[in-house]
């Protein structure tokens, strides 16, 4: 598990903030925590069934010299996600940064979708990350929130159709927060195109999909970080989203 950022020594604006990180456990969550850690600041690890990925996580993190936490919490429970913001804000004493990055990605169609799936991908994608930013807002502080959405909010992913409609939900809420909360704190999205491979599959299932974008290539982990860290070092950047794709979500947007 190893992200390239720059040292502590350039941590600039990030040294010694909090930053709340849901789904941290793993995949790229664990990139995007790892790298706030690296470069100085605190983190709680939010997860869900992933304990112990969480508690290593948290180990390499204390080595770099600052603070983690580890809370569990079932982001499609109101309840818990609210607890989960309660906690963080008073084990840290206070929380800068909120990166929502959990995810629940179910397979189905317009045929087969059924109400609860669809309510747990909103609950998961949409109330959570409204829930933690409102939190975060109460504080009366500065502060940043970036929500990673999907490269695939501009286009139609028939396959996952829950999922589509609640990461479109959190592309609106992304517009909606960054005028709301302005101008104490700043909400911006970043979305990842064909950056990590389903679980179960290796990177030749990325390389098979690599034509999909103009730049014919997949990306890396670190480059959905440099964009995060990009956007928590700006202080004039709000209600926007950077596609981290190759170009995968102009293909038939070009002027929209």
């Amino acid at each position: 598990m190893s992200t390239v950022v720059q040292d502590r020594s350039s941590a600039g604006p990030l040294l010694a903030k909090t930053a709340i990180v849901t789904g941290a456990a793993r995949r790229l969550g664990s990139h995007i925590a790892l790298a706030l850690a690296r470069h100085g600041a605190n983190v709680v690890i939010h997860y869900h069934r992933s304990a112990s990925q969480a508690a290593q996580l948290a180990r390499q993190m204390t080595q770099l010299g600052v603070r983690a936490w580890t809370i569990q919490a079932d982001l499609a429970d109101a309840a818990q996600v609210e607890a989960l913001a309660a906690r963080s804000i008073e084990a840290s004493g206070g929380v800068d940064i909120l990166i929502n990055n959990a995810s629940f990605w179910p397979e189905d169609t317009i045929w087969d979708m059924t109400a609860q799936t669809l309510q747990t991908c909103m609950d998961v994608h949409v109330m959570a990350p409204v829930i933690l930013a409102r939190a975060l807002a109460r504080q009366q502080r500065e502060g940043h929130i970036i929500n990673i959405l999907d490269t695939r909010v501009t286009d139609y992913d028939h396959k996952h159709i829950s999922y589509h409609l609640a990461k479109r939900t959190l592309h609106t809420i992304t517009r909606i927060l960054a005028l709301e909360l302005a101008p104490r704190v700043a909400i911006n999205a970043v979305a990842p195109g064909l950056i990590l491979p389903p679980d179960g599959y290796g990177t030749e299932y990325l390389a098979r999909l690599a034509s999909t974008n103009p730049m014919n290539r997949y990306g890396q982990p670190e480059d959905v970080v440099e964009a995060v860290l990009f956007l928590l070092r700006s202080r004039f950047i709000t209600g926007q989203v950077i596609y981290v794709d190759g170009g995968f979500h102009m293909r038939h947007q070009l002027y929209v």
